[in-house]
């Protein structure tokens, strides 16, 4: 007896075969069998007749960090498909934080104010468990955003990081990535990304490679 199947819908299984009909069996949050299931019982059956079953979408560039956080439940990406997001794009992120940082935030987007969301965590487990104690319908895979690194360390200066600040910025990117972050991102078209050149960058990176992470290039224009 399985947990769940669901019967008769389209299945598009995402490695590019043709379509077809057929029954899936779910037990204890795993699928046990993809086929006809015509004998099978379960405790919950889905009628997905007439519909499309299909593994679940990866959104690949989402600036939903505080989305679940006013709201875990993220109904406008489930009814789309989407079952993970990744977040921290465009070099902006919501860990690491710091009192300028989350001043910066507050300031800029009023609606977390509304929601009365508490900006209280400082580091990326930080904010992981935060978003894990609230309650998350989806799967997130935090990028570090640069400007975020850049704003912590030097604010919206323009000019070069000393060596001194260089070292923060690449402490702060290896904790977050030891931490559960899965990169880092650029947005070299908006302060304080545009004004980083390119050897920061590099130096930043080698720091990504170092923990298999990727690397989300906004580019300059």
């Amino acid at each position: 007896m399985y947990d769940i199947i669901v019967k008769g819908g389209r299945i598009l299984d995402g490695t590019e075969n043709p379509w077809f009909y057929g029954d899936i069996g779910i037990k204890n949050g795993k699928i046990l069998k993809i086929g006809k299931l015509r004998s099978d019982t379960a405790e919950k059956v889905i009628d997905a007749r007439g519909c499309i079953v299909s593994p679940g979408f990866i959104d690949m560039h989402s600036h939903s960090d505080f989305a679940p956080l006013i709201n875990p439940y993220m109904e406008s990406k489930v009814r789309q498909g989407v079952t993970t997001e990744v977040i921290g794009n465009c070099g902006f992120s919501a860990a690491p934080l710091n009192d300028f940082l989350r001043e910066q935030i507050l300031e800029t987007s009023p609606m977390l104010r509304e929601a009365n969301v508490k900006l209280e965590w400082a580091s990326m487990a930080e904010y992981i468990e935060t978003v894990q104690q609230n309650g998350v319908s989806l799967n997130l895979a935090p990028l570090v955003g640069h400007g975020t690194l850049r704003a912590f360390v030097m604010g919206y200066e323009k000019r070069r990081p000393t060596s001194d600040e260089l070292e923060e910025m690449k402490h702060l990117l290896a904790e977050s990535l030891e931490q559960g972050a899965f990169g880092m991102s650029t947005g070299l078209i908006y302060p304080p990304s545009c004004y980083a050149e390119t050897e920061e960058i590099i130096e930043l990176c080698r720091i990504v490679a170092e923990y298999g992470g990727i690397y989300a290039s906004h580019i300059r224009g």
